[in-house]
Formats: structure tokens, sequence, C-alpha cells
């Protein structure tokens, strides 16, 4: 058994090492070997092979690959170019014009791939040649970018929930049915960002869009279906039964496959890059995530999880005070770190100070996620912010993060308001699981 101060010891053991630039799942292997080998038995560090194994049995863990390889098909299928164009349709008369196609389409496509890193590619990809003749602001249109692969995770079927699930045995479904409102929430924030903005600073947006007539607008409308049936699919067949979640994650790929066909898209050639992608992703995540279970189970048999429930029982910090403080901790973290080596880094240790606390852990996934999320627009070191730079191919990434500060901040005010009302992810879960 060891104490919180020894807890301390390694928790900043493992900040450090990803601070020397170590790979995530060698740092939280070595803090499990390090504390194995000191604390417990040498023999134990032999166990690391057969924790391994039992963490990738895990039936749950198989859709992440299957998530994975659906956004692929889709992004390859050209479905994603054509969901844009018609979503820009309806949202250019808005204040802000083509800026809020890209939290839209941001969060459509987000309801089917559960990536954020992947959704800021494909809508860049898409999005930027679109601005370049209208000629926007460079900072704006990179921040709604950024801004709306953030909704990735959050709105599911994100792979973050799947994770975090993992991690700590919480319903993944229910975690799906939690995201479902802050998810909106947080793309109405971000669109309320975007109308904020082109009023504060009008020389940064195109306010007037030439519209196609209505008749050609209305039959684009079909473009929309394809997302929002791997949608229905996904989420139908996990709320009525008829599915797990990796179950339907595999009717979500068999669905799509027709859909690129109709693209005429579907072919050998496609379906291989298709896969050779999805394993290099898989492999990079399934790494952290056996590295995160070893972890997990020695500091189990060192009876960290008791020793920090009593320590914050005797501390008497209410709800609220232990919420502000992870959430200041989460957000200098993200600075720092990526959402998944920051999430898989540091739930082991906060979850039983959560659980002991008496927050409910269905609500801590969505806020867990929530703070994954503003780490991808966190400097220097947010994922999608780097991506769409790339994507992009000049200027600065000064520049990406610039436009990113608005959004950061509704991102902030999204979390108080999680925080000040937790019934925004607590309402629908209860109403589906506990009617």
């Amino acid at each position: 058994m060891i104490g919180v101060a020894e807890t301390g010891i390694g928790f900043l053991l493992l900040v450090g090492l990803l601070f020397l630039g170590l790979h995530v799942a060698t740092a939280m292997f070595m803090v499990a070997v390090l504390g194995a080998v000191i604390y417990l038995t040498p023999a134990m560090v032999n166990t690391a092979g057969m924790q391994f194994w039992s963490a990738m049995e895990d039936y749950t863990l198989l859709a992440i690959p299957l998530y994975i390889l659906l956004g692929e098909i889709l992004v390859r299928s050209g479905s994603t170019d054509k969901l844009y164009r018609s979503l820009a349709d309806w949202l250019n008369p808005l204040p802000g014009g083509l800026l809020h196609t890209n939290v839209g389409a941001s969060a459509i496509f987000s309801a089917v791939s559960g990536s954020s890193v992947a959704t800021a590619a494909t809508v860049a990809t898409v999005a930027l040649p679109s601005f370049r003749r209208r000629k926007y602001d460079d900072r704006l249109v990179l921040g709604s970018i950024a801004a709306g692969a953030s909704l990735g995770n959050l709105i599911p079927p994100g792979i973050a929930f799947i994770v975090y699930g993992a991690l700590t045995n919480t319903s993944v479904g229910q975690l799906y049915a939690a995201g479902v409102i802050p998810g909106v929430l947080m793309t109405l924030l971000f669109m309320a960002t975007i109308i904020l903005m082109s009023w504060l600073k009008p020389g940064w947006v195109r306010q007037k869009e030439v519209l196609d007539p209505l008749l050609e607008r209305l039959k684009r409308m079909v473009d929309l279906l394809p997302p929002l049936i791997i949608f229905s699919i996904i989420m139908g067949s996990i709320y009525t039964g008829w599915a797990t979640v990796t179950e339907s994650a595999a009717l979500a790929v068999i669905a799509a496959l027709p859909i690129a066909a109709l693209y005429g898209k579907l072919n050998v050639r496609m379906l291989h890059d298709c896969f050779i992608a999805t394993a290099q992703l898989t492999a990079m995540s399934m790494l952290v995530l056996a590295c995160a279970f070893y972890l997990n189970f020695v500091l189990g048999l060192l009876g960290v999880t008791p020793a920090l429930g009593k320590f914050v029982t005797e501390l008497g910090a209410s709800r609220i005070e232990l919420l502000i403080a992870l959430s200041v901790f989460y957000l200098l973290l993200g600075i720092f770190f990526e959402s998944l080596p920051m999430m898989v880094g540091t739930v082991p240790i906060v979850f039983p100070v959560v659980i002991a606390a008496g927050i409910d852990p269905v609500w801590f996934g969505v806020f867990m996620v929530l703070m994954c999320e503003i780490s991808l627009l966190s400097p220097p070191v947010g994922m999608t912010l780097y991506v769409i730079q790339a994507v992009r191919r000049e200027g600065t990434i000064a520049e990406v993060f610039v436009g990113t500060i608005p959004f950061f901040a509704a991102m902030v005010v999204m979390t108080a308001l999680l925080v000040a009302f937790p019934d925004l992810a607590l309402w629908m879960p209860r109403m589906m699981y506990n009617p």
C-alpha cells in the first residue's frame, strides 16, 4: 500500500518523462514497472504481457478500428465534399457566412467518424479552397475549422468515450447518450461565436453570398442523407438494444460501402488505402491503451484507489471546488499534452478521487472528453492546429493559434455550463436507461 505522497511523486515522474519527449506509452510503462519493482516485487513485471493481452481482449475496444475505418471510407468516397456543399446552401445567409459551414460540417462528420483529428483534416481539405476564393480572413477561417474539429469526440460516437469507458468500466452507451446535448450546445456556442466575431470584426468575413436557386439547393440536400443514415444506424441499433456499441460500428462500416459505391469510389485501391490508414492509427492508439491498462493494474495492487478516496474525504472539498480545481488542472495540462495521452495518463489517478467525491462517472466522462477537446485547441501542442496547418501549407502556425482564441473561450464557457448544470449531460442517459 502506498499513500497520496507516493502517488503524487509517480504522477510527477510520468509528467516529467513526457516532457523529456518519451512516447506516452513508454512513459506509462516505465512508471508502472518502477512502481512494481519498488513497492511490490520484481516478479510483477512479468505480468505485463498477461495484462497487455487481457486489456486488448476487451470487446468494446474493437469499435475503435471500426470507427476509424468508417471515417476513412466516408472521406475517400467524396461524401464529405458533397455534405459541405449542401450545408453551405443553408448556412451561408447567417452572419459569418460560410464559416458556419465549417462548424456544421464538422458536427455532422463527427457524428459518424468519432475522431477530432480526422474531422480537422477532412473539413480543412474541403473548406480551405472555398475560403481562398472568397477572401475571408485566414485567422477566423482556421479557428472555425479547429473549433468544429473539436466536436469529433464530444458528439457520439466519439472514440474518446470508448477509451474512457474501457478505462473506468463505464457504459459506453450511456456515455454516448450523455454527449448528445453538450455536443449540440457546443455546436451552437461555436456558431454564436462566429456571429459575434462577424459583428465585432466585419472585415474578417464576407457577409453576402450569391445563393443558387431554391430547387437546386433542395436537390443537393440528398447529400446530407449518407451521414444521417450512418448516424441513425449507429445510435438506433445501440438504443433499441439490437446491437452493442461494437456491433453498431460494424454495421455502419457495412452501410458505408454502398455509399462509396454510389459515389463511384469503391474499388480495391481505395479499400487498401483505408485499411492501411486504419491499421496505423489503431496500432498507435492500442499501444497507448495497453500501457495505460498495465499502469491501472499496478496502481490497483498498490492500493492507490482507497488511498486517494480517503484523502478526498478527509480534505472536505465540495463538488464545485473539486471540479473547478480539475478544470484548471486540465486546462493547464492541455497546453502541454495531446488529448489521448492526457486522458489515459490521468484518469487512473483522478477517477478514484472523482468517485470518492460522489461525482457521477457518466457525467465525468463528458467532462473529461470536453477537457481533452479543449487540449486540441490549446497551443503549442494542440494536434488539430498542426493538422490544419499541414493541410493549409502556407502562412504560419501562429495564425491558427490566434484564430482559435474566441472558440477556446466558448469551450471554457461550455465547461462552466456543464459544471453548473450537470443535467445537461445526465438528463438523456437517465431518460433512456432509467425511464
